[in-house]
């Protein structure tokens, strides 16, 4: 899969979650995990990161919004229950991106809203937990830009798999060489 994320909360409701979202993250090929604003400790967080996330990947607490740095082109895509969201299964993923999660028991801030090239949201009837919207998020990631076989027309596996990926020899570009001199 091309390409890199990164996922994180602003601000912070339950910490067992914020561990959840990072046990996650790992597993499904996150490269760096991050917080803003959030008031956490590594011991209540360990207790339900069980795969030790931060110890793999780099973790970045930032205090404030205006502390937060993001690698060069990487987008940020802000995952919130808003009338003007996109739907998920409409989403196309950027290369590049860095997934922001708000707390359970409000919203992004208007100022991280603002900061996102995109507002996503699951078609839910309601908020779910932060580990759970993140685990969906980097799924979905995973099936749209991951090389999987397509799904078939009847229920079931599909019959073939699709062919890995082949890169092919080097190609060898030839310059045209200015003719000899008479001389």
């Amino acid at each position: 899969m091309k390409g890199y994320f990164g996922i994180g909360v602003e601000g912070l409701s339950k910490q067992r979650n914020l561990g959840a979202l990072m046990r996650t993250a790992h597993a499904l090929g996150a490269q760096f995990l991050f917080t803003v604003g959030a008031d956490f400790t590594r011991r209540v967080e360990r207790q339900s990161d069980t795969s030790s996330a931060t110890d793999m990947l780099p973790m970045y607490a930032f205090d404030t919004l205006a502390d937060m740095r993001l690698p060069d082109d990487c987008a940020m895509v802000g995952i919130e229950l808003t009338d003007d969201a996109v739907e998920l299964p409409s989403f196309r993923h950027p290369t590049r991106a860095a997934y922001v999660l708000g707390p359970e028991r409000a919203s992004l801030s208007p100022e991280m809203t603002e900061r996102c090239a995109y507002v996503v949201k699951i078609p839910t009837r309601f908020c779910i937990n932060v580990g759970l919207a993140g685990a969906l998020v980097m799924y979905d990631r995973m099936l749209s830009m991951g090389r999987f076989a397509e799904r078939p027309v009847k229920a079931g596996a599909p019959v073939e798999m699709r062919a890995p990926h082949r890169h092919g020899g080097p190609r060898l570009r030839r310059s045209k060489r200015p003719p000899a001199s008479p001389l």
